[in-house]
């Protein structure tokens, strides 16, 4: 049975896009279920499909994988150059995985992803300003440390960029910008193929969630 994932708005769905991209990049088909974040309609198709009540969700078949890091671990069962082949490099891309899905509390309240948004301007806060520092310094070490064969955290793609995909969509609209390292990796997820696809699904939407219309 083809798989499915359901996600939430593409325009402000940080969880959603992980497994998009993972999904995407393994090249594994499936289908996809949108639903409208914050809205009665949306409440129920989530109560449907998901038994933690949120999305992202992977169905396929009878079995259900809910939670974005979890899913990205399912799909790498599948596929599992999703993680680098070399015990050390995958030590580290699952620790800089852990670290982006459980922190950087200051920047994904301060800059909510908004993949349409751009010329944005917020408030840098010290707690902003040390998430990113974090973020690059995390960039920095695994691309000179692992990034050999490719332009991506750990050169060829994996679930570490997928989780680290949608800082991108929050570095762009705001206009965070560091020579190096920082925008070189910005520059290479605005040239993939898929977070285009992505980006112009988002431009499509209709809806509007004004908590995360952040610096207008």
């Amino acid at each position: 049975m083809r798989p499915t994932l359901v996600i939430g708005n593409k325009n402000y769905s940080s969880w959603s896009l992980r497994p998009w991209l993972a999904a995407r990049h393994a090249g594994i088909e499936f289908d996809e279920i949108r639903v409208s974040l914050f809205t009665p309609k949306g409440a129920a198709q989530i109560q449907q499909y998901s038994p933690s009540l949120k999305v992202p969700v992977w169905r396929e078949g009878e079995l259900v994988v809910w939670e974005s890091l979890a899913i990205c671990e399912y799909l790498a069962e599948r596929v599992p150059s999703l993680w680098p082949a070399d015990a050390a490099a995958r030590a580290v891309a699952r620790s800089v995985s852990a670290e982006m899905h459980a922190g950087f509390a200051a920047l994904r309240h301060g800059m909510p992803m908004n993949a349409r948004a751009r010329g944005r301007r917020v408030a840098v806060t010290p707690e902003i300003a040390a998430d990113i520092d974090r973020i690059e310094a995390i960039w920095t070490d695994c691309r000179q440390r692992f990034g050999v064969g490719g332009p991506w955290l750990f050169g060829a793609f994996s679930i570490a960029d997928a989780l680290f995909g949608p800082v991108v969509l929050r570095f762009v609209p705001y206009g965070v910008s560091r020579p190096g390292v920082v925008d070189d990796y910005v520059a290479t997820w605005m040239a993939d193929p898929h977070l285009q696809a992505w980006i112009a699904a988002a431009e499509q939407e209709p809806e509007v969630i004004q908590e995360d219309e952040a610096g207008l």
